[in-house]
């Protein structure tokens, strides 16, 4: 049972095509990490919200025209990747490009899913397409934590604080006192492609003369693919350590969600994150940052945080940081 789909998108064809097909414009209305190949045979990985992700081939693509794809989820027995087809057209039309979505070879139950999934980030394409951005999505608000899904919600978070600095914000100082804003993402990349080598996997790097968010996005990419390659059992090296590797996965979380809170206190930002979120990452901070970790000079003190503070407050405090918003 085919589910289709028509929204007006107000951009002209080869915009609308980039909105569909780039990584760096997927990830403004749906996806968190988007691997793509865009072309006939290249293949495509797409981590829509935390713990879930799509995958397939293209088999047809003329830019600005049309776009074919296989689809389907990893780790489903129902619907793996390869198992249905969507098929994407774009014309011109008043007042921007008309997108034709059509999602084949599924069951009565999967359109019914996949057309409500296909309905919301139709929504959020057309919103992207006006406003520039989509925004935080709430279907990836409260995931099911464990920790790779967690590093992949707080990446989420981090990569929309991200796009919301700007060049003249790049040399901003943070509460980082030996970083800029600038410096803080260099070091933040530094330490996702040293969790990706733990994990075995081959560091991606963009451009450094690409914007801030889609260097650490390409690097983020590769390395939470290398974990869902890899797996959480056993230990890992870190450093001159070795850790059991769901711990040493824990670590991103921290990165990604602390760092997210640096990136906006320098740039005049707030970050939106779900009680859930919060309270898990406060808990593997307080597993992760022990004594020994602070006498090694990568966090302070803990702050005491006030009676009042909330989740995310609570987890600034634990690493030594103080709220200066």
């Amino acid at each position: 049972m085919p589910f289709e789909k028509s929204v007006l998108v107000p951009l002209n064809a080869d915009e609308t095509f980039a909105l569909i097909t780039q990584p760096d414009r997927l990830r403004r209305w749906q996806v968190i990490t988007a691997r793509v190949d865009l072309r006939a045979g290249g293949e495509y990985r797409w981590t829509v919200i935390p713990g879930n992700s799509a995958a397939g081939t293209f088999t047809e693509v003329e830019p600005g025209r049309r776009v074919v794809f296989t689809w389907g989820w990893e780790g489903s027995a129902e619907l793996p990747p390869g198992a249905s087809t969507v098929i994407i057209t774009l014309e011109p039309a008043a007042g921007g490009t008309m997108v034709h979505l059509t999602h084949e070879g599924l069951s009565g139950e999967q359109e019914a899913s996949h057309g409500a999934g296909w309905t919301h980030y139709l929504g959020r394409l057309v919103t992207a397409a006006t406003a520039g951005d989509a925004g935080p999505d709430e279907w990836a608000a409260q995931p099911d934590l464990d920790p790779l899904s967690s590093a992949e919600a707080t990446l989420a978070i981090c990569q929309r604080i991200l796009r919301g600095v700007a060049e003249d914000d790049y040399h901003k100082a943070t509460v980082c006192t030996e970083f800029d804003v600038t410096q803080l993402a260099d070091h933040l990349i530094g330490s996702v492609t040293y969790l990706c080598a733990a994990a075995g996997g081959e560091p991606g790097a963009g451009p450094v003369t690409s914007p801030l968010e889609a260097r650490v996005a390409t690097a983020a990419q590769a390395t939470l693919e290398a974990w869902h390659v890899r797996g959480l059992d056993g230990t890992v090296k870190v450093g001159p350590h070795e850790m059991p590797a769901d711990a040493a996965l824990g670590i991103l979380s921290i990165e990604f969600l602390v760092h997210a809170w640096d990136f906006a206190q320098a740039t005049g930002q707030q970050v939106a994150v779900s009680d859930e979120v919060a309270q898990h990452v406060l808990g593997l901070a307080r597993q992760i940052i022990t004594p020994e970790a602070r006498g090694g000079g990568s966090f302070a003190d803990p702050i005491e945080a006030g009676p009042d503070a909330g989740l995310l407050d609570r987890l600034i405090a634990f690493t030594g940081r103080t709220n200066t918003q």
